[in-house]
């Protein structure tokens, strides 16, 4: 028996074969980021909550809550240097973002998620590829709004693949 597949995505396109490198770092990031949101669409609040991949304690809405604090790390903190308190998690639960989900209010962690990849547009969309961030990463090292753009694609296809997962453990849906 196969599994039931996605509709096309809303909202989500394939980033250009041709274009110069902002366009393309722009398009697939945007990419990822809709991918991100298209393995949540159509579930209830307990299927974003669930952590469907024993013993991970990961689960869609914690996966989208962890996008959130890494969009504002990367692009408010260090790139544009504001200070930026962390939403979910702290020094004594660094795990949070993951973890504290149960009782999590799921609209209100999405209407986050979507305002702090809003602020990020804007953020880059202020920078040359070529700018260094305000601050160090890890107190240590420059890196530029470029390096930020490759990592924050990496970052984002390596948790859609957890999504893939979580998804199909959730209800059987699957694609691409």
């Amino acid at each position: 028996m196969s599994q039931p597949e996605f509709d096309a995505a809303p909202g989500r396109s394939d980033p250009p074969f041709v274009a110069g490198e902002r366009e393309m770092l722009d398009a697939w990031l945007d990419f990822h980021r809709a991918t991100l949101l298209w393995k949540c669409e159509g579930l209830d609040d307990e299927q974003l909550r669930r952590r469907a991949v024993p013993p991970s304690s990961l689960s869609l809405l914690g996966l989208v809550r962890h996008m959130t604090e890494v969009e504002n790390s990367w692009f408010e903190r260090l790139l544009a240097g504001r200070d930026v308190e962390p939403l979910y998690y702290s020094d004594d639960d660094e795990d949070g973002d993951f973890d504290n989900v149960d009782t999590a209010d799921v609209e209100a962690d999405f209407d986050t998620y979507r305002e702090a990849v809003e602020r990020a547009r804007r953020t880059a969309a202020d920078h040359d590829l070529d700018a260094i961030g305000a601050r160090l990463r890890r107190g240590k090292h420059e890196v530029s709004l470029r390096w930020i753009y490759v990592h924050m694609i990496e970052e984002y296809a390596r948790h859609n693949g957890h999504a893939d997962l979580l998804r199909e453990s959730v209800d059987g849906r699957t694609g691409d």
